[in-house]
């Protein structure tokens, strides 16, 4: 009898280590899994970035050389007018949402060596806190959307404009970027020394701003360039189009030097909405 529960134990000690052997060696497999699985999806976040550090590298020229990318979108920091002279990004027309995300303060950007303006110098201005790359552009994620409340990214304009004209020429870029898939955008303010300032850090206000893009489409580019006086108005968005040459001779910036320059020529000499439009 003693001899059988021997056997009987020597038994079970068997079955019990050849389980603890395969339970151990599923947890090493399921580890290796997961850290598998966030490899790839580390991999597949570095390649996305990478891909849109390309698309930001055909960025303006920058008059300043304080050339700032975040991760959806570029800017060249002008210190003498304490704003971006531009900002550029693509708008993809899978990036277009109605997400409502929470707003947060805006904040120095941490990118800018020269340290971006404080928002304060906005208070009791008279002037709103004017996106450049607007927050309703970069609504497909909220890291996106948080980056654009970089004061950086950010110019004084008279409420009126902001919430009218202005408004209505940023919701016809998003109605541009669905019904050619995706398009190239550069904004700014003309930044000249005969402005206006407000706040301690004297931050500069435009008497223009400006919104240039480009659509390529199976290898076929159109561009329209938009000049906006600072001021409301309910004109049509057509009688600000000017050529892409007149603004840049306002700035001194080449807006897209990535283009063959025999394209680029033909296209910044244009100032046709009908044929940016249909």
């Amino acid at each position: 009898m003693l001899k059988q529960n021997k056997f009987i134990f020597a038994g079970m000690a068997i079955i019990l280590t050849i389980a603890f052997f395969l339970l151990r060696n599923k947890s090493v497999m399921g580890e290796n899994l997961n850290q598998t699985a966030a490899a790839n999806e580390s991999y597949k976040k570095e390649d996305a970035r990478a891909d849109k550090k390309d698309v930001l590298e055909m960025h303006p020229t920058s008059t300043t050389g304080a050339v700032v990318y975040h991760a959806n979108y570029a800017l060249s920091y002008h210190e003498k007018y304490e704003q971006a002279e531009w900002v550029f990004y693509e708008l993809k027309a899978n990036n277009v949402s109605n997400t409502n995300f929470q707003r947060p303060f805006f904040i120095y950007d941490p990118k800018v060596k020269t340290q971006s303006a404080d928002y304060k110098n906005y208070k009791n201005s008279g002037y709103d806190r004017g996106h450049l790359c607007p927050a309703g552009d970069m609504k497909f994620s909220k890291e996106a959307f948080d980056d654009t409340f970089y004061t950086s990214n950010i110019s004084p304009q008279k409420s009126d404009f902001n919430n009218g004209v202005w408004n209505r020429l940023e919701q016809k870029t998003r109605y541009w970027s669905q019904k050619y898939d995706d398009i190239y955008v550069v904004t700014g303010g003309i930044l000249t020394d005969d402005l206006e300032t407000i706040g301690r850090e004297k931050v500069a206000v435009p008497k223009y701003f400006y919104k240039v893009l480009l659509d390529e489409t199976d290898g076929d580019y159109k561009m329209i360039a938009f000049l906006v006086p600072h001021e409301n108005s309910k004109k049509p968005l057509y009688e600000f189009v000017v050529s892409v040459d007149e603004i840049e001779r306002l700035t001194g910036i080449d807006f897209f030097p990535a283009l063959p320059d025999k394209i680029e020529n033909e296209l910044e000499k244009r100032n046709d909405y009908k044929a940016w439009s249909f």
